[in-house]
């Protein structure tokens, strides 16, 4: 048993160490740290818990984390395993659809969430009509995603290089 205990420690230990896992990682972390940053420069007051929230959970803003992620993932199964692996084509595709889906699908619902809460307050003003907000999801604008891609790029480009 102790031997079996052995062996999953270390396949633990492996993925932890795992180059693509540990750029993946670091590119999310950083844009969501960069992200923070933004927002405290941007003037606007936020709690303290706002913030912790910015850095583990918001999505939305500048620069995309999920661009930044999926890019270094398929940067990183480039350098590991080279443009024909099957990995790096499968890596890059879902990078595409991920990054195709913060400034398309999840924008276009945060615009559409934002224009009904604005309609409902306004009957709920204006009526007196009950309203309950729907939740607003933040998108990325092509900016954004491209920022955050060109990020997961790099950091990963960091540790296959470094």
């Amino acid at each position: 048993m102790p031997l079996l205990i052995g062996v999953r420690a270390e396949a633990i230990k492996g993925f932890f160490e795992n180059p693509i896992f540990l750029s993946a990682v670091s590119s999310w972390f950083m844009a969501q740290l960069i992200k923070t940053a933004v927002v405290l420069l941007g003037g606007r007051k936020r709690s303290l818990r706002e913030l912790l929230e910015t850095i583990i959970w918001r999505s939305g803003g500048m620069p995309s984390s999920h661009s930044s992620m999926v890019a270094a993932i398929a940067t990183s199964a480039a350098f590991r395993d080279g443009l024909r692996s099957d990995l790096f084509v499968i890596s890059f595709f879902f990078a595409l659809i991920v990054m195709r889906d913060a400034m398309g699908v999840r924008r276009s619902s945060g615009i559409q969430g934002r224009t009904l809460n604005n309609l409902g307050r306004q009957l709920a003003e204006k009526d007196g009509v009950e309203f309950h907000p729907v939740k607003e999801v933040h998108g990325h604008t092509p900016l954004e995603v491209v920022i955050g891609g060109l990020m997961g790029v790099f950091i990963a480009a960091a540790y296959a290089v470094l």
